[in-house]
C-alpha cells in the first residue's frame, strides 16, 4: 500500500498537523512532514477524526436486501465517515444463531467499506421467550459481544435476568430497545398535545423511562452491564443520570434525529417522520442535547433504519417504522452539538468513535490519532452548507427525515486501515 500524507488536518478540531499513513497504520504526526513520495492530500481547513463507529445500524441483510445489503449500508457508512458498524439482529432469518452472525460478519468483511460487527439476538427469534444462542455467537467467528432483540424489547424480566448473567462471563453487554409493550398498544406518535391534537394514538414517555429502570436495577443487581438504545425522554436522562451517580454499569445513545426533530413534525402527517421511539418534544431534544455534552449520554448512534419506498409512501399508520442515518449523522451533530457550542470536535471524536468501540469492543477502532495507531480516519470539510439530496445517497433506501433541509458538514475521505474507502466525495 502506497504512503499518504495528510497535509495540515485540524487533528480532532485543534491545531494544524500533518498525518502520514504508511500501510495500515499511522507513521507519524506532526508539522512540515516530508511527504517523501506519499500521496498528498490537503486537508486545510479540515478536521481529521478517528473513523467513526455506530453501534446501532440496521443492514437488513440477509432477508430484506429490498431495503439494503451488507454491501449498500457499509457504502453508506464510508459515506458518513463509519470505519466499523454493528449490524442489529433483526434480519430474516434472525441472527440468534453462530451461523447468521458469521454470514453477515464474512460479508462484511467481503465488501471491505467497512468492518462489520453483528450484533446477536437476545432471545430466540426476538420473541422474548427463550435466550438465544449467546455463548456460541461469542465463540463463533463472529466474536459476538452486543446482544439485543432491538424493534422489540426484553419485556421479560426474568429473561432479561439471565441475559446480564450469561453476558457477563465474558464481558459482553445487553443493549436494550426500552419499550414497555402493553404501554404502548396501538401507539403511533409520542403522547401530548400534538397526538391528541392529531387523535394518533399516544406513546408515552413511561413506557421506555419504566423499562431503563427496570433494568438498570438488574445490571446492579447481577453486576453486569447494560446498554440503553435510542434513549429519546428527558425523563430517560435523569433515570440514566441517578444511575452512573451509583456506579451502575449502564450506558446509553441517542440518534441524531432525537437531538433535531420533535413531534411537531407529525403534524404534516407524512411518514417519514415515523420512527420507534417517537420524536419526542422540544423539552426532550433539548434535555437530550445537554445529556450528550455533560456525558450523561454515552454516544450518538443511528439506527440507520432503510426502508423501501412502498413502506414509507403510505398512509401514516400503515407506515413502517425507521429513517436512515449513517450519511447524515455526523452533519446532524455538528449542527446540533458543536455549532450550538455544546460540544468540540474532541467531544464528537468520543461520543461517536471512542465511547461506541469501547462498549462494543471493537478492537482497532475508537483509537486516537496517534504514531502506531490503525489507520482508521475520517475527514470533514465543518464549512461546508449543502441541501441534503437522497437521490445521491449510496444507501439502497431513501427515507431520510432531512431531504431538502440544509445540513452543516461534509465527509470528504475515510480510510479504513490505510485504504481510502472515501475520496473526495465518492467511494473508491
Amino acid at each position: 500500500m502506497s504512503k499518504i500524507l495528510i497535509r495540515g488536518a485540524e487533528v480532532l478540531g485543534g491545531a494544524p498537523q500533518d498525518v502520514l499513513i504508511d500501510g495500515e497504520t499511522i507513521a507519524a504526526v506532526g508539522t512540515g512532514l516530508d511527504a517523501g513520495g506519499a500521496e498528498v492530500v490537503d486537508a486545510a481547513g479540515k478536521v481529521l477524526l478517528p473513523g467513526l463507529v455506530d453501534l446501532h445500524t440496521h443492514l437488513r441483510e440477509p432477508g430484506r436486501e429490498d431495503s439494503e445489503t451488507v454491501l449498500t449500508g457499509t457504502r453508506a457508512a464510508a459515506c458518513g465517515g463509519y470505519t466499523a458498524v454493528f449490524a442489529m439482529a433483526n434480519t430474516f432469518p434472525v441472527a440468534d444463531t453462530a451461523g447468521v452472525v458469521e454470514q453477515v460478519y464474512r460479508l462484511g468483511q467481503e465488501h471491505g467499506y467497512c468492518d462489520v460487527q453483528p450484533i446477536g439476538a437476545v432471545t430466540v427469534g426476538l420473541a422474548g421467550r427463550q435466550l438465544a444462542e449467546l455463548g456460541a455467537m461469542h465463540e463463533s467467528a463472529a466474536g459476538v459481544t452486543v446482544f439485543s432483540d432491538d424493534g422489540k424489547c426484553v419485556d421479560d424480566a426474568v429473561i432479561m435476568r439471565r441475559a446480564l448473567e450469561y453476558v457477563k462471563a465474558f464481558g459482553g453487554v445487553v443493549a436494550q430497545h426500552a419499550q414497555e409493550p402493553r404501554l404502548t398498544e396501538g401507539a403511533q406518535m409520542n403522547e401530548g398535545v400534538v397526538s391528541a391534537e392529531l387523535g394518533l394514538g399516544g406513546w408515552p414517555a413511561v413506557a421506555e423511562e419504566s423499562v431503563i429502570a427496570r433494568d438498570v436495577l438488574l445490571a446492579d443487581h447481577v453486576g453486569s452491564r447494560v446498554h440503553i438504545c435510542h434513549l429519546s425522554t428527558a425523563g430517560s436522562v435523569e433515570i440514566v443520570r441517578w444511575a452512573k451517580s451509583r456506579g451502575i454499569a449502564v450506558t446509553a445513545e441517542v440518534t441524531p434525529h432525537h437531538l433535531l426533530l420533535t413531534d411537531e413534525l407529525v403534524r404534516s402527517y407524512n411518514p417519514v417522520y415515523k420512527v420507534n421511539p417517537p420524536l419526542r418534544t422540544e423539552r426532550d431534544v433539548r434535555a437530550l442535547r445537554e445529556a450528550v455534552a455533560d456525558g450523561t449520554i454515552d454516544i450518538v448512534a443511528t439506527d440507520h433504519a432503510p426502508h423501501p419506498h412502498e413502506d414509507k409512501d403510505c398512509e401514516w399508520a400503515a407506515a413502517a417504522m425507521g429513517m436512515v442515518g449513517l450519511e447524515t449523522a455526523l452533519s446532524v451533530v455538528q449542527e446540533t452539538m458543536v455549532d450550538t457550542g455544546l460540544l468540540d470536535w474532541a467531544g464528537v471524536a468520543d461520543r461517536m468513535s471512542f465511547a461506541p468501540a469501547r462498549i462494543g469492543r471493537a478492537t482497532g477502532h475508537g483509537r486516537p490519532v496517534s504514531v502506531g495507531e490503525p489507520a482508521n480516519l475520517t475527514l470533514v470539510d465543518t464549512a461546508y452548507r449543502g441541501r441534503v439530496d437522497p437521490a445521491g445517497f449510496a444507501s439502497r433506501s431513501r427515507n431520510t427525515p432531512y431531504e431538502g433541509r440544509e445540513l452543516p458538514g461534509r465527509v470528504t475521505h475515510t480510510w479504513l486501515r490505510g485504504k481510502a474507502t472515501l475520496v473526495d466525495g465518492k467511494l473508491t
